[in-house]
């Protein structure tokens, strides 16, 4: 692996030691309002000072939480923390993502990693996408299911009449809250589904770990499929939503 990708480990290696430790009572402080548009916590800010720390000398960052930090043609998107309020709750679905674009503009590294479990999806430069664990040195070709049996709908709240729709094509799905992490595990359920505004912070990484899916990305929505028939009567649905407003 790259020097740039072993540094992205070992952030997430230093993070998730701190994690196991126990969750400090300064984490779940509120600041301010962050890049992204979100109020940054403390865990939040924590983790992006770590990975500025171990990726700061090869560009300039982009953050989540922070905006731009540093300088140079390379360009580095960070989420520090992917899934913040479930991490804030203890709900063991939130991580990391990472995605590198060279200075030619092409996003040639994604690295995204569930702190809840360890899992870690890599995509290095020129090569295939593989999935670890942290602490491992052992890497495989990412998991899947050949009969996955539910989707991923994120906000799914925000949009009751698509849900419903879903429930009468018998599209079952679950809503878990982080995006990077949920798009890491493309290959594994049904599909994935995005509708709401669009962050560079949320996709970058994790669209480049869906190279060989059915993958639709449109101003308002991201749908991903291993079933491009899945994909295409998703839209559909939502088409069909907004032609009736």
């Amino acid at each position: 692996m790259t020097v740039f990708t072993q540094a992205c480990i070992k952030a997430n290696e230093e993070i998730s030691a701190a994690i196991n430790k126990g969750f400090e009572s300064s984490w779940f402080e509120k600041t301010e309002v962050g890049a992204g548009g979100d109020v940054s916590s403390r865990l939040d800010l924590f983790a992006e000072a770590v990975f500025v720390k171990h990726l700061s000398s090869f560009g300039q960052i982009e953050s989540e939480e922070s905006g731009i930090i540093g300088e140079g043609e390379v360009k580095i998107i960070i989420d520090p923390i992917d899934g913040s309020s479930n991490a804030l709750s203890l709900f063991p679905f939130y991580g990391t993502s990472v995605a590198k674009v060279n200075a030619d503009g092409i996003l040639d590294v994604a690295v995204v990693c569930n702190l809840g479990n360890g899992d870690l999806f890599v995509k290095d430069e020129n090569a295939e996408i593989l999935q670890g664990k942290l602490f491992s040195s052992s890497y495989h070709a990412p998991h899947s299911s050949p009969r996955s049996e539910i989707g991923l709908f994120e906000k799914a709240y925000a949009h009751p009449e698509l849900v419903a729709l879903l429930d009468v094509e018998g599209l079952k799905f679950r809503t878990p809250g982080a995006v990077a992490l949920s798009l890491a595990y493309a290959k594994t359920v049904n599909f994935v589904l995005f509708v709401g505004a669009f962050r560079i912070y949320d996709f970058a990484a994790g669209l480049a770990l869906c190279e060989g899916l059915e993958v639709i990305v449109e101003a308002d929505y991201v749908i991903v499929s291993k079933d491009k028939a899945v994909a295409q009567k998703i839209e559909a649905l939502i088409k069909g939503i907004y032609n009736n407003r």
